[in-house]
């Protein structure tokens, strides 16, 4: 069996890593599959660092696309115009793809019309929101799909409530976890902690990436505040991982507010390292959903800047609450987790690691 993995941005190579070791090792037990990994962006993308592939143990793409647009209705046609070639010259059997980008879609777009099978991993998630691009993105994806794979079971109602036939709806754990339980051996203490003199369990971790979020300057500011007020008399700091925009953005506000020590932006971490910071957290505050699940596993408390979440087990089981956009929920949800009032949770049916084996096995029947 001849696989394709599409992935389209750094997060879809986390996500895609254990089914590549999965398939990596039957091929060495001698069983007939393979797969080939295409990325739909350029070879030199700045926001996949070079110790990415060697964190997750896997090999680099074997074809790239190439395409590289900030416009998503150019995007999706160059990705399918490109993705239609590579088909075309190298026998498919099967084309997975994964998460709801704009080249996500238009591969598996280019899939179907082909006729070769389909399969979407982080299936049925929803935001309700039609007027969100990423929503469009889902609806087709799954409408599209001959094997739909889910991480929990609301995302299985999802599927099914429009019109998913119960055969090819598969619950098999969110993914994501797979790599947790995989280098949880492999996580070391990275050197920007001790360069800031922290030990484990007294700092919180701020991570953002929503655009929308890092445009609205004026909410960003009244946020931020929030999160200064949130930590009261705490000499506990909050490190900002950020990049690009976000980091300016950020400074600028951290730096008018009556506290600016309280807040130490550091550049971007490699995947482990950025893995044991948040594993070894008081706390986390993100707007991303991939961070948040991966707090409920490592049991953190986390508060979402967010009204929904793909995964609401995160929330109903996990330790993720949401608070929308909303500065004094956040300010309140900071204080409780400074203060150890977090609720009690636990960890979502088939959270367990063994996700990619279940994937494998249901393309191999």
């Amino acid at each position: 069996m001849n696989i394709c993995i599409v992935v389209g941005a750094r997060p879809n190579f986390i996500k895609v890593a254990p089914i590549i070791r999965a398939i990596a090792k039957a091929h060495e037990e001698g069983r007939d599959i393979s797969y080939k990994l295409v990325f739909t962006g350029k070879e030199d993308d700045k926001t996949i660092e070079d110790s990415l592939f060697d964190d997750l143990q896997i090999n680099r793409p074997d074809f790239y696309l190439g395409v590289d647009c900030d416009n998503l209705n150019e995007l999706t046609g160059l990705v399918m115009s490109k993705f239609e070639l590579y088909l075309q010259h190298n026998p498919t059997d099967t084309v997975i793809v994964v998460d709801d980008l704009a080249s996500t879609m238009a591969a598996a777009i280019v899939t179907k019309k082909q006729g070769i099978r389909l399969a979407h991993i982080a299936a049925g998630t929803r935001s309700f929101d039609i007027t969100m691009p990423k929503e469009i993105n889902r609806l087709v994806i799954d409408g599209l799909s001959d094997i739909l794979f889910t991480a929990g079971i609301s995302n299985n109602n999802i599927a099914n409530k429009e019109g998913a036939e119960l055969s090819k709806v598969y619950m098999v754990g969110n993914i994501l976890i797979d790599n947790l339980r995989y280098n949880h051996s492999r996580l070391k203490r990275p050197a920007v902690l001790d360069k800031l003199g922290l030990e484990e369990q007294k700092y919180i971790v701020f991570t953002l990436n929503r655009k929308a979020l890092i445009g609205d300057e004026a909410h960003l500011e009244k946020l931020i505040k929030a999160m200064v007020r949130g930590m009261k008399d705490s000499t506990m700091p909050i490190i900002a991982s950020l990049r690009g925009k976000a980091a300016k953005v950020v400074a600028d506000i951290v730096a008018s507010t009556s506290f600016p020590s309280i807040m130490k932006i550091i550049e971007p971490q490699s995947y482990l390292d950025f893995g044991y910071i948040t594993a070894n957290a008081c706390g986390i505050i993100t707007d991303s959903g991939n961070v948040a699940e991966e707090a409920t596993f490592n049991q953190i408390p986390c508060i979402t800047l967010n009204s929904y979440t793909e995964h609401i087990e995160t929330v109903k089981v996990g330790t993720n609450v949401l608070v929308g956009e909303d500065p004094d929920s956040l300010s309140k949800a900071l204080e409780d987790m400074v203060d150890g009032n977090w609720k009690k949770a636990g960890i979502p049916d088939r959270w367990d690691g063994r996700s990619a084996e279940r994937i494998l096995q249901i393309l191999s029947c």
